[in-house]
């Protein structure tokens, strides 16, 4: 086990980067946002690299958008006007993008210090709580993000929280992923991505789901067969010109959710989840100075955030991310490296 500084917070406080490994894979993570930091995983030739944008400090995570690496939580993506109806009452939450509420902030979990719960050579247990009304939710929640690498080349995330109020759990990770290494911008959209899914969520010009499921046949957003992520990115289909690019929810009824390949090096990543959704990001508005002094352009990485759908705490008839006083939150997301 190795456990190095990382710098401090802009409010004084020492973080830590701990470095867990399993299956060939070795991850650094730090307890400054529960933040995936790097991910080094071996090509078809066992050569290393590591497929994670990110920054060399925790001062840098402190004071620069992107979520690169994060834990988003209570409630990943978007929420029509930072409202919605909660057992008999209107929840207000802060409107950070607009009239909407974006990924539950302005005081995002990511900018925060976690407690390391356990620490061993394969795992690591973050631990945060979360007060009633911080930011704008009921309850007192008591949340844990686990990491763990297995020794067939998966790295698990499981979250869990339970809370003494009804309130909102919808985690994800915010990780941006290049499969050619983070260094490798050139490539990204090279990658090809294959997902199952058979409908997609389009959006408003605000990002805000419209309410219609629909179908991928015959559309830029079908990716049930493998497909470079560029290859259609410039469509003059709407969902991509709305977006500058794909930035759009889509169903998970079955695994793998998602599976992303980069040609060049075979590295290979097959994403697992109980979540009914999975956000795809195409990096559209990324532009970053990373690690090593690595800069991350336009479409320099991709995220896919396994959660509920957007705005679902708006759309009853989509499976809610509403969890009783008591009633335990439990969701697990599983990435598989292999070549």
């Amino acid at each position: 086990m190795e456990t190095t500084i990382f710098g401090k917070t802009t409010g004084g406080s020492l973080a830590h980067l701990y470095t867990i490994t399993g299956g060939g894979v070795t991850a650094k993570v730090s307890d400054f946002g529960a933040t995936l930091v790097q991910l080094w995983v071996p090509d078809k030739h066992g050569n290393l690299a590591d497929v994670v944008l990110g920054y060399d400090t925790a001062e840098e995570y402190a004071v620069h958008d992107g979520c690169l690496g994060a834990t988003v939580g209570r409630n990943a993506n978007r929420i029509h006007n930072a409202a919605f109806p909660l057992a008999g009452r209107s929840v207000q939450l802060t409107a950070t993008e607009g009239p909407n509420n974006l990924h539950s902030g302005p005081d995002f979990y990511f900018k925060r210090m976690w407690q390391v719960e356990e620490y061993t050579e394969h795992t690591i247990c973050f631990h945060l709580e979360s007060p009633s009304g911080d930011q704008g939710f009921p309850g007192n929640a008591d949340i844990h993000v686990r990491y763990a690498l297995t020794p067939d080349s998966r790295l698990v995330i499981t979250y869990d929280g339970i809370c003494d109020q009804p309130t909102v759990f919808n985690m994800t990770n915010h990780t941006y992923f290049n499969m050619a290494g983070h260094d490798r911008s050139e490539l990204c959209m090279d990658q090809e991505l294959t997902m199952a899914a058979r409908h997609f969520l389009p959006d408003d010009a605000a990002s805000i789901p419209t309410g219609e499921l629909r179908s991928v046949i015959g559309t830029p957003m079908d990716f049930r067969t493998p497909k470079a992520i560029g290859r259609d990115l410039d469509e003059n289909y709407e969902a991509l010109v709305l977006q500058h690019g794909y930035d759009h929810n889509f169903e998970v009824f079955c695994n793998p959710a998602a599976i992303l390949k980069d040609p060049h090096s075979g590295r290979t990543m097959a994403i697992t989840t109980d979540c009914p959704g999975i956000q795809f990001y195409s990096g559209n508005f990324l532009d970053a100075m990373g690690k090593n002094g690595v800069h991350y352009p336009k479409h320099g990485g991709v995220a896919l955030e396994t959660q509920y759908y957007p705005d679902s705490v708006n759309h009853p008839e989509w499976k809610q991310p509403i969890f009783q006083a008591g009633q335990p939150y439990h969701s697990v997301t599983a990435y598989h490296f292999y070549n």
